[in-house]
């Protein structure tokens, strides 16, 4: 580390042009890297999705696995879809959705006569609108057909009653899922939190620095993202997590080089020194830290789903720019500045730092948790016990539409066809690709016997050539429990009739088994990286295998807020949602995958230095105390700015990104307070010397040292003075 800060110090000016040059052109072009993200939904492997595949091609981009538009309407009490008119009426209200959806497929009662589409009283009834596919959707899809579909209905009434558009995609659209408060707003309004934060723990312009750190490091990785959408395609939500994972990480970074390096200033150190000894300490932290953080985004890139896939990949870049900016630009900067670093205040002098933090309220509080260490892991322990065992209540499934929150025409097409005893099941229905000439009225006749099957249909229009497509109507909703019984006897039943099922309820399914197949092999890699990591970093086996221990305790707190608010909707109704009974399957993966790697930042900043302590002093008391004094700050600071960030996302009208952006801001602030300033310090005064033990053979592999300067660690672990 010495000689990279020396040659950063040495080419200070071409270190600085290098990351101008980089950020000006990030800048320019994040509007081009922003469109270039573009992530289809895949399921490779699974029969359900390929299935999909087929269907686009036999019928020109009306794919099996989205969702249908579903017109719905109840007639007067004495009307049928037998009374006079009705038939022409409904054959009317077929002809508008062809004109505002040119190429859609479509099924009604009026177009096959099939009473699947009708209730049993008569009275109400509904269409499948299978619109054309939007090619410039991330997913495919078509987010506008819902709204061209209501406009076209706005006017249109059955016997004097009016249309209802519901369906998954306008269900959505009317819980906010298709619009949002944007990228650039998001990042401006998480700056501004940010700056304000920063301002109160330098009270100087030195809370500009981090800031601009973060400003090249967010711009510097959406322009290697828009390089790598050039190999693959890259998720639309990477852009978020670049912003806002980016303006998290790059600060804490920079907080932790700017902290180190004002503290080896008041030592008398010279600016050269000073630089000097900041990286050779709080660098090596930063690289560990990012790290840590890239190694959670693994955990995405091993899964066999190109979306997931393509958010780790996007997401590792994060990390990577940011620890590389802090380690050559920033050392730059501060040696530019030297000793005027808090030459300007901008809040009164009571809130500056004035040095020996042991001797402020985090030094304090150290004393205390080493005087009552029992009491204080206890309170941790329980606090941690009943959030954890919410956790494991988690349900990863897509919510019920029952669930979707919002008001309007497609909340009311979903009351209607609950009232009158239809399925919701229609709104998600299988599909079956009949090919090489099989009958489909046959296979219709099949699946409308399946236990879990309301009805089927086979429309006469829905053939090219060779090829057919049938519909059939689960019982319940496709999310609901199950569902995965109904699809298995589906298959069942297509044995032999050339059919094969699809539909978003099978490629859902599909999803599933290939995200949870895979995750538990996925995590297991991801923690033994992290404990080899740890292990060499800490020189200490015990602390590798705490810190591991804890993240993942503090991981599954964070998934009982989780529950507890969305799940469960205890609170929900902040962000304007009722509870969903689930939380979506993709959503803990997200929060394990970045959190993970984000709270395992504040514990390598906090251990690095008890580590750095314990080597000078050779007494565990005092490393606790001087680690935790040095670094409750600085803990507190970054994960304040990022909740900051987090809560910012979770005004994005869509439920599922107020889950993941609630869940990450929770999962910080609980992981900088219960974990590292109660649980953390309180566990490691009870394990006493065994927190340094490491067995020699294990550091002549690692290629560390097993002792420290002051005191030489047995091979044997010591017993533990509480």
């Amino acid at each position: 580390m010495a000689a990279i800060t020396r040659f950063v110090l040495a080419h200070k000016r071409l270190v600085a042009l290098f990351w101008v040059v980089l950020t000006v052109v990030g800048i320019a072009t994040v509007n081009s890297a922003t469109k270039a993200m573009d992530q289809k939904f895949s399921v490779p492997g699974k029969e359900g999705w390929e299935t999909n595949v087929a269907i686009t091609e036999h019928f020109h981009g009306t794919g099996g696995d989205t969702a249908p538009i579903v017109p719905v309407v109840t007639l007067p009490q004495g009307k049928t879809v037998n009374s006079p008119g009705v038939d022409s009426q409904l054959t009317q209200m077929d002809n508008k959705l062809e004109q505002a959806l040119p190429g859609a497929r479509i099924a009604s009662f009026s177009s096959t006569g099939d009473r699947a589409f009708v209730s049993k009283d008569g009275r109400t009834t509904f269409a499948i609108v299978y619109p054309q596919p939007d090619p410039n959707s991330a997913f495919g899809e078509n987010p506008d057909a819902a709204k061209h579909a209501r406009a076209a209905m706005s006017n249109t009434t059955i016997a004097g009653a009016p249309v209802h558009v519901s369906g998954f995609d306008a269900l959505q659209n009317e819980s906010g899922g298709d619009s949002g408060t944007g990228v650039l707003l998001e990042s401006v309004l998480g700056g501004v939190g940010a700056l304000i934060v920063l301002a109160f723990v330098f009270a100087s312009f030195l809370a500009l620095l981090p800031m601009a750190m973060a400003i090249v490091s967010i711009m510097t990785s959406f322009l290697l993202v828009w390089g790598l959408t050039v190999f693959t395609d890259v998720s639309p939500v990477v852009q978020f997590l670049i912003a806002l994972v980016g303006l998290g990480i790059a600060i804490d970074y920079s907080l932790l080089m700017i902290f180190r390096f004002r503290d080896e200033l008041r030592e008398g150190n010279d600016v050269e020194s000073a630089l000097v000894e900041t990286m050779t300490h709080a660098g090596h932290s930063v690289i560990i830290s990012g790290t840590t953080v890239a190694i959670g985004l693994l955990a995405m890139v091993l899964l066999p789903l190109p979306l997931l896939r393509s958010m780790g990949i996007g997401g590792m870049l994060i990390p990577v720019v940011s620890v590389l900016a802090t380690l050559t630009l920033l050392p730059a900067m501060l040696a530019v500045l030297g000793h005027r670093v808090n030459s300007v205040r901008v809040v009164p002098k009571r809130f500056q730092d004035q040095g020996h933090p042991e001797d402020g309220a985090w030094g304090r509080w150290a004393r205390f948790v080493l005087r009552r260490p029992l009491a204080v892991a206890a309170v941790g322990v329980a606090i941690v016990a009943v959030l954890a065992g919410l956790g494991t209540q988690l349900n990863p499934n897509e919510a019920q539409l029952k669930y979707f929150p919002g008001s309007g025409t497609a909340i009311a097409g979903r009351a209607q066809l609950a009232a009158a005893g239809i399925s919701p099941g229609v709104m998600k229905p299988l599909n079956v690709l009949v090919e090489h000439g099989g009958n489909p009225q046959q296979v219709a006749a099949k699946l409308a016997k399946v236990r879990g099957v309301s009805g089927a249909s086979a429309p006469p229009g829905w053939r090219k050539g060779q090829n057919s497509f049938v519909e059939a109507f689960p019982t319940i909703d496709g999310a609901a429990p199950g569902i995965q019984g109904t699809i298995d006897r589906a298959n069942t039943a297509l044995d032999g009739t050339n059919g094969t099922l699809t539909g978003i309820s099978a490629t859902d399914r599909d999803f599933l088994h290939a995200l949870f197949g895979s995750f538990p092999l996925a995590l297991g890699l991801v923690l033994l990286l992290t404990l080899i990591l740890l292990t060499r970093a800490f020189r200490s086996v015990v602390l590798a295998v705490k810190a591991v221990v804890l993240n993942l305790l503090s991981l599954a707190a964070t998934f009982g807020i989780v529950v507890f608010i969305f799940q469960e909707g205890h609170g929900s109704s902040l962000w304007g949602i009722a509870a969903t009974q689930s939380i979506t399957a993709y959503i803990p993966v997200m929060i394990f995958a970045f959190l993970f790697g984000l709270s395992m930042d504040y514990e390598v900043f906090m251990l690095s230095r008890m580590r750095e302590a314990y080597d000078e002093t050779g007494s565990t008391g005092k490393a606790i105390e001087l680690g935790l004094a040095r670094t409750g700050k600085l803990v507190t600071s970054g994960a304040l700015i990022l909740m900051f960030a987090f809560l910012v996302l979770s005004s994005t009208p869509g439920y599922e990104v107020k889950s993941l952006a609630i869940g990450i801001a929770a999962g910080v602030i609980f992981d900088a307070t219960v974990i590292r300033a109660l649980l953390v310090p309180a566990l490691m005064k009870l394990l006493g010397d065994w927190n340094w033990w490491m067995p020699r053979w294990m550091g002549v592999v690692l290629r560390v040292r097993t002792d420290s300067p002051r005191t030489a660690v047995p091979e044997t672990p010591p017993v533990p003075v509480v």
